[in-house]
């Protein structure tokens, strides 16, 4: 038995032991209830980070109470594996994409491994492997059978450096694509979809069927569906025989219109744009669409735009308004198109103060002057409802009711109809890589896009690729690879060349963990649909719309395919903060400066001597504020590790990065090993005495004690994760046993030794299975039941009386809680306190306050 807390002599150990007994397998025992408990999936960088450690330890503590209350757990961990990271990597180093994932699933598999974690790995999933991406494929021809996977050409987001489509999350402020630094171009390619947009009104509504998730997590998600109610409205193009079409949700405004603006990659554009206009607008074109979406539509930019020379007619004055096209407006979004309102919209009032547009008035407050003139120049947008003035019939109708008697009457004219319309978006899923999933479509010049057989599937990637450098994909000069017989009519066809978005990977993995080796099916669903959903998702707030919404599409589409019996596919969510470390920054030069630079008393630039700031910030290697988590457990412990991370704030709140409070749970870890190897030197579970009999006064306050953070740290575990708060409760223990070390002989004491580890066991699994064994166990603390408390135990039985003379104390008993009044007056009046200070002084009045005092009023 080590006297001194060694986790190095200790974590590999335990380690060892728990892999050899299979302790953190996944057991389908019908007779247990299941818990379900997942992290994100990690993409295999090839070292952990911080946020990695606090993302697997929170899922982890969450995993390891639920078995100890009896649960059957599913634990599992896997790699998002397929990105263009690896292609990159193959390139500058020279060694294919796959080999330079496996080396890094490798070393970061040993890293997760070292810190303990409770996970099954026989259950591990890694998405570039085809044992996996088959089933991607499998499931991409769902879709396609299905109707919700389509080509179209777009104007998307396009990398002329990596020469790849960009999702737009991929592009920064300045309209660079965040991994290669290249300005972004608009680039018109025919690509892959999914239609999401078939779902916007489900996932938009089952939001409600998610109160387990944080409600941020869920306006974003409805944000980014951003549903509409309005109506589409026709305008007639003079001298052509078309119209534009608009979605607008202020249709009681329609009489304002004084222009109409169409997207320049707009199709009606080159019929619209009149000879002597032609040049200058395709040279605006040409402009506009070199720019990426975010710099288009920036708020703090000015809007530009340009006349066509063409005309509208708005079909409710009848009157020509002219048509324009501007940079603000996109054809991916709704038509295409929108009606120029300047009075009522604080864009369009922008635009048009901006090209000197006509602004016409057509609503005006409740409490307007009713002597309105359309003339009056109107100083800022009216966005408010309000009453409705020279708009024909409607002139008099309050808006709110004029929005529906609008569209009621183009509707019988034929001007458009009512509509719903979201921001959502269907889902571009192309990409123009190497490494990621191909697609398993095979286009016949006769049958047009036909998919892969399932019995050929999957389609691998192959193997004899040359990598010179950055440039189109690799697939497509692959010619025994890419020209292939067509699966329906045998004519000479050619494979899809496209691979999937990585999205696609993460959107189904959750469903893969229950049956991971399953080579027959994508997975039996009867195990699936027992598992899922999963009870506990945890995950950084970065991925709170777009892997969410995705993951949620498919599996409502996979249920409407008759796989899955439920509706979405996570029940609880808790979004972790961030771990920040401290910060160096010149403010004049903007140089983050290394902190072993840096004097910290007086933090100065040790090049110019300019004062530095100092502020916490995300970790980043640019930054020099990262800390390597490897490091911490080399000289502190896996466990140490843990409990930082667990204690120093709540876990949906930032972390900042304290080596001091490092060194603070070292050392409370050092008192636990102290205090149960000083226990298990003279005592065992067993020799030390079974019963208890009658406590004396230290064993039922050490009792109160041990039920009380039974109580608290239950309660903090199964409410809203309140790790840092039930690392408190258990130093109160600890001290508690630490002050009633006269009475480690009584079965109490053992009672507190052994909740103490049971409590601490998921925080810090490795120093609790040693001290646990020390005192004389032979199974795993982590097999024991959750303890519960005794509710009783927390009743206490006697009372501290003070006693008063005057209003002044002089002295206090004990007496029996919950007695009367008059029992405590007569206790009192007994206690040799009061006979002391009462002889020969005559007794006025007695105030007696149940449970804290009697106050004798003496003359």
């Amino acid at each position: 038995m080590e006297s001194r807390y060694n986790p190095a002599s200790i974590e590999q150990k335990w380690q060892n032991t728990w892999a050899e007994q299979g302790l953190y397998q996944t057991h389908q025992d019908p007779n247990k209830p299941k818990f379900y408990a997942l992290s994100m999936f990690p993409y295999p960088s090839g070292s952990l980070h911080m946020g990695h450690v606090r993302n697997y330890t929170i899922t982890d503590v969450i995993a390891r109470l639920k078995r100890m209350q009896g649960y059957r757990v599913l634990h599992p961990m896997g790699w998002d594996a397929f990105g263009l990271p690896a292609e990159n990597a193959a390139i500058d180093r020279g060694i294919p994409p796959q080999t330079w994932t496996y080396q890094n699933i490798a070393q970061m598999r040993e890293q997760l491994q070292r810190l303990g974690f409770s996970i099954d790995w026989d259950a591990e999933v890694t998405t570039c492997s085809p044992e996996y991406y088959r089933w991607t494929q499998w499931i991409f021809l769902q879709f396609f059978q299905a109707g919700l996977a389509y080509q179209k050409e777009s104007a998307v987001n396009w990398d002329p450096i990596d020469q790849t489509v960009l999702a737009n999350e991929q592009v920064d402020n300045e309209g660079r694509s965040w991994r290669s630094g290249a300005i972004v171009e608009r680039k018109l390619l025919r690509q892959w979809f999914l239609k999401i947009t078939d779902y916007a009104e489900e996932l938009l509504n089952d939001l409600e069927k998610l109160p387990g998730w944080p409600e941020r997590v869920k306006l974003m998600q409805a944000n980014w569906i951003g549903k509409s109610v309005g109506a589409r409205l026709d305008f007639p193009i003079v001298g052509v025989d078309d119209q534009i079409s608009v979605f607008t949700t202020r249709p009681d405004t329609v009489y304002g219109v004084t222009y109409v603006v169409l997207a320049p990659e707009h199709p009606l554009v080159a019929q619209v744009t009149t000879k002597d206009r032609k040049a200058e607008v395709e040279a605006f074109i040409k402009q506009v669409t070199a720019e990426s979406e975010m710099e288009r539509t920036a708020e703090d930019k000015p809007k530009r735009g340009i006349p066509t020379g063409g005309k509208a007619i708005n079909p409710f004055t009848k009157k020509e308004v002219p048509i324009w096209i501007a940079d603000y407006v996109l054809y991916e979004y709704g038509t295409g198109a929108v009606m120029g309102v300047p009075a009522h919209d604080v864009r369009d009032f922008a635009f048009a103060t901006q090209y000197n547009l006509p602004i016409r008035q057509v609503i005006v407050p409740d409490d307007a002057d009713n002597d309105n003139d359309p003339d009056d120049e109107v100083k800022q947008a009216y966005t408010e409802p309000g009453i409705m003035v020279d708009s024909g019939p409607f002139s008099g109708e309050h808006s709110s009711h004029g929005k529906q008697a609008v569209i009621e009457y183009a509707e019988d004219e034929g001007y458009g109809e009512g509509r719903v319309q979201y921001r959502l978006r269907d889902w571009l899923i192309s990409r123009q890589r190497y490494w990621g999933c191909p697609i398993p479509i095979i286009h016949c010049p006769d049958c047009g896009a036909v998919p892969v057989p399932d019995g050929d599937l999957p389609v691998k990637l192959p193997q004899n690729v040359e990598f010179s450098g950055r440039g189109p994909s690799p697939l497509a000069t692959l010619e025994d690879w890419v020209n292939v017989p067509c699966p329906s009519c045998g004519t000479p066809a050619k494979r899809e060349t496209d691979t999937m978005d990585t999205f696609i990977d993460s959107s189904w993995y959750f469903l893969r963990y229950p049956d991971a080796k399953n080579a027959d099916q994508v997975f039996d669903v009867a195990q699936t649909n027992d598992w899922m959903p999963v009870d506990q998702y945890v995950g950084g707030i970065e991925h709170a719309i777009l892997h969410l919404l995705y993951s949620r599409f498919f599996t409502k589409v996979l249920r409407d395919r008759n796989l899955l019996k439920f509706d979405e596919p996570f029940q609880r969510l808790l979004t972790q903060g961030m771990v920040q470390g401290i910060t160096y920054k010149n403010p004049k030069t903007g140089k983050y400066i290394p902190p072993n630079l840096v004097n910290t008393n007086e933090p100065k630039d040790p090049e110019t001597g300019d004062r530095l700031q100092v502020f916490f910030e995300k970790m980043s290697k640019s930054k020099y504020n990262g800390v390597d988590p490897l490091l911490v457990m080399e000289k502190y412990g896996a466990d140490t590790a843990r409990m930082f991370i667990l204690f120093k704030a709540p876990p949906e709140k930032d972390l900042e990065w304290d080596d001091a409070d490092v060194e603070g749970q070292f050392r409370f870890l050092n008192r636990v090993w102290r205090l149960v190897t000083e226990f298990a030197a003279n005592h065992s579970v067993s020799s030390t005495k079974s019963t208890t009999g009658n406590l004396n006064k230290a064993e039922k306050d050490l009792r109160r004690a041990i039920h009380n953070a039974i109580k608290e740290v239950t309660e903090d575990l199964e409410g809203d994760y309140q790790f840092n708060t039930a690392v408190s409760e258990m130093m109160k223990l600890s001290n508690a046993l630490s002050d009633n070390s006269k009475i480690q002989d009584s079965p109490i004491y053992q009672e507190g030794i052994e909740t103490l580890l049971k409590l601490l066991a998921p925080f810090s699994p490795h120093i609790t299975e040693d001290l646990w064994h020390q005192i004389g166990h032979s199974d795993s603390v982590h097999l024991q039941s959750w303890p519960t408390f005794d509710p009783s135990a927390l009743v206490v039985d006697e009372i501290t009386l003070v006693i008063q003379i005057n209003g002044k104390t002089r002295g206090t008993i004990q007496v029996a809680s919950g007695a009367d009044k008059s029992t405590l007056e007569q206790l009192a009046k007994d206690s040799e306190i009061a006979q002391r200070h009462l002889e020969g002084k005559q007794l006025r009045k007695v105030i007696v306050v149940p449970g804290k005092l009697v106050n004798f009023v003496v003359g």
